[in-house]
């Protein structure tokens, strides 16, 4: 009992010091200099086998002879080693190893050794190794990093006897074993039971004409499944094809799953420079063979469908400038087409990669450039004093007019532009800020863009979903592009030509007070003009109204569903030497509306063809999700209480809710396996919604430590 009460206090304490390296820099180990990112760590094989060999005889006691911890202390090995070490210098874990390890004989490892038991730490957590060993000494390994988010898995606490018999294999079948190639003709024209893109189909409409669910049965819908994802913002919307579902987390990770069971089939998870700064992932996307993502350092990496291993991988932006790609990609026509976000001189873009390649084909910039067409609508300023026009979201696609359709959002300097400098032909429009762009995908042409709103002055961009919808308009079949911004003024234009031809105001704001019946053009209300040094109260709030989670369109019924939130704000000039949220020298804080009853929440059912409202449904929390319609009649939509609640379709009543573990920030999707159909949404607090909306409703309580995951939903069996 002594010696084992000894080797808790030897083991404790080398835990204890390994914590406190888990989250602090020694002193003297030097953080990798922003800039270039540093060059990952690297060893021999021959150099982690000797690193092997101490391990066992110093470290493996406490920590594992397979690395997964002990009773007495905490595993080096699988999802803990990445989540505390990934991205950090390899002085770090050099400097602490050789000054600290092993507690009972401290400075006993030389550094050659100490260099050892590194890089054998290293390629069991997935690093690679290479031609030159791993340096034995902090200085050099400062410039060095340790990979972050390796794909290796943890060993188990306690491995197999020696002794032990062979444990008998059970045979799990994968449906990744009968995957099918993803065609063109599957993505122009889906298979019910699948979601292959991120609103089901290349419209944008995020309808399911999965009818098993119904009004009748859905108070019966139970979780089927769940899976722990890694915590963070996840609001991306997974994917399911042949039986698999796809999903990307925070921190660049993909997990293909048994769309059945949950069970795990692979992992891609990306090692990612030390300075990069981890982002949202709003979809991925399918083609062929192959997985595509956008990361966090502005790559597109294309993985293989049965494997998750990287078959090409490219950069698309620098994001050391601040871009990033948070919309993630569309396939069409043998292209990758992503949208370019951030703050940086010369706005935003939409890029085109090669499908097979990842070679860049085009770029189209989403800020006019001067000497071009919407050149001079920058009140005069030169192109490296414009930015913004980002793509926050992938665009949407028609086959038969091969266009792909994208929503650009506002400029974030908006002093330049709030006085107009009174010169012959120059304007202050800020073009492709807040507008609607048709491309072709083949050339990357312009064919036509539509502006919303001129010199937005507010962050009440445009800049969502763009749905391509055919609809009769005054008797005659049209084929719309419809989207709604933050105001939350749905407009629709024709797809081919881009020309106006409706708009409906669904009445949360108070910055237009006109609109053109025959152009669109828009008179602002002289209330909420900014410039004249006095608080304006400007409806909605800039984190929506509406926002980037997107509407749902039912084509049978011809109904638009639309989550938003009723809320308002001030701006308020800034102090004294302050420059303000906004260049125009405002502060913007959040308020209710001035009629509001507390409740700000709001799912509205929009009849396009009479543009008459079917029924609202309007609750205290604020919509958090987008709003799933399905065939079977019912509406999902989610909210920052953390439900996930059904709708009447036809009604708006309240049919079934679940209160899930964290708020959910993604796109609900519905799939069918087995002529079985699943309700799955992801889980992860962090989302603009959940950022922006709490002061209004501070009764509502999440968790403070957030929880990620994907939660899925099914019918009894007798329903099947």
């Amino acid at each position: 009992m002594k010696m084992r009460q000894r080797q808790f206090l030897q083991c404790f304490l080398g835990s204890g010091m390994i914590a406190a390296l888990l989250f602090q820099w020694p002193a003297g180990a030097q953080r990798p200099p922003r800039g270039d990112p540093a060059p990952l760590a690297s060893f021999t094989p021959e150099q982690a086998a000797q690193g092997k060999t101490v391990y066992a005889a110093q470290c493996g006691n406490c920590h594992g002879r397979n690395l997964g911890g002990s009773e007495f202390a905490t595993p080096l090995n699988g999802t803990a080693f990445s989540l505390n070490w990934g991205g950090k210098s390899a002085a770090a874990l050099f400097s602490f190893v050789r000054t600290r390890m092993p507690p009972t004989a401290i400075g006993s490892l030389t550094p050659d050794t100490t260099a050892g038991v590194v890089a054998y730490l290293l390629q069991v957590n997935g690093a690679k190794s290479g031609e030159l060993p791993l340096a034995a000494d902090a200085t050099t390994l400062a410039a060095l990093r340790i990979p972050r988010n390796p794909a290796a898995r943890a060993s188990p606490m306690m491995p197999l006897s020696p002794l032990s018999p062979p444990v008998p294999k059970v045979f799990v079948p994968n449906p990744l074993d009968q995957i099918t190639t993803v065609t063109e003709a599957m993505l122009r024209n889906p298979a019910d039971a699948d979601w292959l893109l991120w609103r089901r189909t290349y419209s944008d409409q995020g309808f399911s004409p999965l009818h098993q669910i119904t009004k009748q049965n859905v108070d019966e819908l139970r979780v089927s499944w769940g899976w722990t994802l890694p915590t963070g913002r996840n609001e991306t919307t997974p994917l399911e094809h042949d039986g698999v579902l796809f999903v990307a987390s925070w921190g660049d990770n993909i997990q293909a799953l048994n769309a059945v069971t949950g069970d795990l089939l692979w992992q891609y998870s990306r090692a990612l420079p030390s300075d990069a700064r981890l982002e949202v992932r709003r979809n991925i996307a399918i083609y062929g063979e192959h997985l595509f993502e956008s990361t966090s350092d502005d790559h597109v990496v294309a993985l293989d469908l049965k494997t998750g291993i990287v078959v090409w991988d490219m950069p698309v932006a620098d994001y050391h400038q601040g871009w990033q790609t948070t919309g993630g990609p569309l396939i069409a026509k043998g292209k990758v087409l992503i949208g370019i976000v951030g703050q940086a001189p010369g706005g935003g873009a939409v890029v085109a990669l090669d499908v097979e390649t990842g070679k860049e084909a085009w770029r189209f910039h989403t800020i006019a450039r001067p000497g071009e067409l919407g050149g001079d609508s920058w009140n005069g300023l030169p192109l490296e004093k414009r930015s913004g026009a980002s793509v926050w979201t992938a665009g949407s696609y028609d086959p038969a007019l091969n266009l792909a359709f994208f929503g650009v959002g506002q400029t974030y300097d908006t002093g330049p532009l709030l006085h107009s400098i009174n010169k012959p032909g120059i304007t202050q429009d800020s073009l492709y800020t807040d507008s609607t762009l048709a491309l072709d995908p083949d050339t990357g042409k312009l064919a036509w863009h539509f502006q919303h709103v001129h010199n937005d002055q507010w962050d009440l961009d445009w800049a969502f979903e763009q749905e391509v919808i055919d609809l009769p308009v005054n008797g005659q079949p049209r084929k719309l592009i419809v989207t709604d911004g933050k105001m939350g003024i749905i407009e629709a234009m024709d797809a081919a030509t881009g020309k106006y031809v409706f708009s409906k105001d669904q009445g949360i704001q108070n910055v237009i007070s006109a609109i053109d019946p025959k152009t669109g053009e828009k008179s602002i209300n002289p209330d909420v003009v900014v410039g004249d040094g006095k608080p304006h109260t400007i409806c909605p709030h800039p984190g929506g109204g509406r926002n980037w989670n997107a509407s749902s369109y039912n084509p049978l019924t011809k109904v638009l569903y639309t989550p938003m939130v009723e809320s308002c704000m001030d701006l308020i000039p800034a102090g004294p030497g302050e420059r303000g949220n906004l260049s125009s020298g405002y502060n913007w804080t959040i308020r209710p509306r001035p009629d509001t009853d507390g409740k700000y929440g709001r799912i509205e059912a929009l009849n396009l063809q009479t543009r008459q409202v079917v029924w609202l449904q309007r609750h205290r929390a604020p919509d958090t999700t987008c709003v799933l319609a399905t065939a079977g009649g019912v509406v999902f939509s989610g909210s920052l209480d953390r439900y996930l609640r059904a709708y009447d379709d036809t009604t708006g009543k309240e049919l079934w809710q679940v209160r899930m573990n964290d708020v959910p920030s993604s796109c609900p999707i519905s799939y069918s396996v087995n002529g079985r159909q699943y309700i799955a949404v992801v889980v992860g607090n962090g989302g603009i919604e959940s950022q922006t909306f709490p002061t209004i409703v501070p009764e509502i309580q999440d968790p403070q430590e957030h929880a990620s995951s994907i939660w899925v939903f099914e019918l009894p069996k007798r329903f099947h």
